[in-house]
């Protein structure tokens, strides 16, 4: 493969590779110290730029495990985008139609457990509002032309209320529903199941120590050299870092923030992170990180704390059995865990930010 000095910038990812450190958008891995037998290569998927770094691997095991993830990524971006004319595209059309439809055996876990999942966040992680997200059309924020949709747009959803529980399975493992506003978009779950899939395959031929990282999102295994890994938190309202906190081994960061994707109408900022109650992107915080062993609990788990905002995150939290939290809210102030708190080292704090340590939940 080969080794990157280079950069660049897509929706929301800036990744530098400088004397041997990893600097992302949101994270930095530290890794300064040399090491043997590294190896990077880069995959653009689910709309970001995912980097592989694998260690102490020698290059035919390296080059064989980046064809696999390759496949593995490409398939999984085309099969379960709702925007191609892949599986759960396809599958959404039988949702509007109401009609029955059997469920491809690859999506067959991500929607078993997403209803699981909606349900255990009391429904702040909703995969069903696909067609909500269609009107806010943030999957092409970038076009000079976008604008809201109207208030009676919205209602016209929202009002139809969909939700996973509209959904069941029969025998047959055919997905069936009865309110054709469910749409299906897995933009909170994909990326983080899909790391996770990555993972898994990476540990299935061998490989011990290695990062996946998707836009500042990312999974560990193992360590890098002698030490474990350290990941450094961006400030979500500068360009600098808030904080750092050391991975363990099996461990992944995920980040919800409003500065990844948004545009402008009008003088008023709308990012992409939506409150399916009330249709409209939530504004009670700026970021939330979760650290959890499994990538995709992790993805939906950071998304469902945001849309709960700084009244309800701890509910959910205890719902879902979180212990490593940080929520910024719209004010700035920072809300920890208690274990958070004890993972986190704070560089760049803003003196008018407050923290805030929850009781053990």
């Amino acid at each position: 493969m080969y080794k990157k000095i280079f950069t660049i910038v897509n929706n929301h990812l800036s990744v530098f590779f400088l004397a041997g450190c990893l600097l992302v958008s949101s994270i930095i891995v530290s890794a300064c110290k040399p090491i043997n037998k590294q190896h990077d290569y880069s995959i653009f998927a689910f709309g970001t730029l995912i980097d592989i770094s694998l260690y102490d691997v020698e290059q035919p095991q390296a080059d064989a495990a980046f064809k696999q993830l390759q496949q593995l990524f490409d398939k999984s971006h085309q099969d379960w985008s709702p925007w191609t004319d892949g599986d759960l595209a396809q599958l959404n059309t039988h949702l509007s139609t109401k009609t029955a439809a059997t469920i491809p055996s690859h999506l067959l876990p991500i929607i078993r457990t997403s209803i699981e999942l909606s349900q255990l966040s009391n429904n702040y992680y909703n995969p069903a509002i696909g067609q909500l997200i269609n009107l806010w059309q943030f999957h092409k924020y970038k076009d000079k032309d976008i604008r809201p949709p109207t208030e009676s747009q919205i209602e016209n959803i929202v009002s139809k209320n969909p939700q996973m529980s509209d959904l069941s399975i029969n025998n047959k493992n055919q997905l069936i529903t009865k309110n054709s506003a469910v749409s299906l978009n897995f933009g909170a779950f994909a990326k983080g199941y899909a790391i996770s899939l990555g993972m898994k395959r990476l540990q299935d031929i061998g490989i011990k120590n290695a990062v996946i990282n998707a836009g500042g999102d990312l999974s560990v295994i193992g360590q890098h050299g002698d030490r474990a890994w350290n990941i450094a938190i961006r400030h979500p309202r500068t360009d600098q870092l808030l904080a750092s906190v050391e991975v363990k081994n099996n461990e992944s960061v995920f980040t919800s923030g409003d500065y990844e994707r948004f545009y402008h109408y009008q003088s008023r900022r709308y990012h992409h992170i939506l409150n399916p109650r009330t249709g409209y992107p939530t504004d009670d915080a700026q970021s939330v990180t979760v650290i959890h062993p499994d990538a995709g609990y992790a993805d939906v788990a950071a998304t469902a704390l945001f849309v709960a905002g700084r009244k309800n995150w701890q509910l959910i939290a205890k719902r879902m059995n979180l212990q490593l939290v940080m929520l910024i809210d719209a004010d700035g102030n920072i809300h920890l865990t208690s274990a958070m708190g004890k993972r986190l080292k704070f560089l760049n704090k803003s003196p008018t930010s407050r923290i805030i340590t929850s009781e053990e939940l």
